[in-house]
């Protein structure tokens, strides 16, 4: 089997629209936007992978002067605003330019809520910008009527302190919905640390009636504290998956979120959350249920989980060499 390094993976009509993007034309995507309607996880998906691109955001700008009115427009013109906020951070850039990139990608959040006042994605980016060293109530534009403590859940299990408003507004939208509980456990791991964002990942699997694709938050959460333990150089070891509780929230995943979809459903799937799953199940040793995930994988691969762990451990192969040594030993 050929391998294809992307996040895109099966979805050609995507594929297809970031190329129309790269060639300065932006009707692709649109018209791809549009298409997904409120397929909510679909959605943010797509709109993250058409950011991946730098030349994406000129684009996408132009698009958003010519069309101010269109929803997909301006939520893919916020999210572009939201990742260059987090980037300045990151980059230490003087708090005063962090703090105006955050504001405007507020203002435009504001303006995308306005447009899709039904759609999840102005809290999943308000979220998102929680990761900034700011109040977080900053990004509330309700926060002075709410009754409630802001930043506490009248829930015994759940003790951390967060911008649970948001996260409550994203989820009454789309229940279960797969950005609002990622941007929340990367909240925790920006704000608090990765134990933190375990401890959150942890709360909401072993909810009542979890939505099943949120069994994947503890394998994303585990790679947070392996790489927070052992990402500066450490050298890691594999035993850090193989544990019950490792090989209790791999084997969760793949009875209550994957083992249940047709294979026809395969090619919609989040490549991440594919690779992050079949990279716990080979490490805790449950090869079976890897040989199905690589299956529905194909021949694509994203770098994260396998890139970080392959660093780690200080192997001389490229993470690719080893990801298809790993495949071909499992499917063998």
């Amino acid at each position: 089997m050929t391998l294809i390094v992307s996040p895109v993976g099966a979805d050609s009509d995507l594929r297809a629209a970031l190329e129309d993007l790269r060639m300065g034309r932006y009707v692709a995507a649109r018209d791809l936007l549009i298409r997904t309607g409120s397929n909510w996880t679909l959605l943010a998906r797509r709109c993250q992978l058409l950011l991946s691109d730098p030349g994406a955001r000129s684009v996408i700008k132009m698009w958003r002067d010519e069309e101010p009115h269109s929803r997909q427009a301006s939520v893919l013109w916020a999210r572009a605003l939201t990742h260059g906020a987090l980037q300045l951070q990151r980059e230490g850039r003087a708090d005063g330019v962090v703090h105006r990139a955050a504001g405007m990608a507020h203002k435009e959040w504001m303006w995308a809520e306005a447009l899709w006042p039904e759609s999840p994605e102005p809290w999943n980016g308000r979220l998102q910008l929680t990761q900034l060293p700011y109040d977080p109530r900053y990004f509330d534009p309700s926060w002075r009527n709410r009754t409630e403590p802001w930043d506490r859940l009248d829930d015994v299990e759940m003790h951390l302190s967060g911008p649970w408003p948001l996260w409550a507004e994203a989820d009454r939208r789309h229940p279960g919905n797969r950005d609002a509980h990622h941007r929340m456990r990367e909240y925790f791991l920006h704000r608090r640390g990765a134990v933190p964002a375990l401890q959150y990942s942890q709360w909401i699997a072993s909810a009542r009636q979890p939505h099943p694709e949120l069994q994947m938050l503890p394998l994303y959460a585990r790679m947070d504290v392996y790489r927070e333990q052992h990402g500066s150089g450490q050298r890691g070891t594999l035993g850090f998956w193989q544990t019950d509780q490792a090989h209790r929230c791999a084997m969760r995943a793949y009875t209550e979120w994957f083992s249940p979809i047709p294979a026809t459903e395969y090619r919609w799937l989040s490549p991440w959350d594919l690779n992050h799953l079949v990279h716990a199940l080979v490490s805790c040793g449950a090869t079976g249920p890897a040989r199905q995930v690589f299956n529905a994988l194909g021949p694509y691969a994203t770098p994260q989980p396998w890139k970080d762990v392959n660093d780690s451990l200080g192997r001389s192969r490229d993470w690719t060499d080893e990801f298809v040594h790993i495949r071909a030993a499992v499917l063998r």
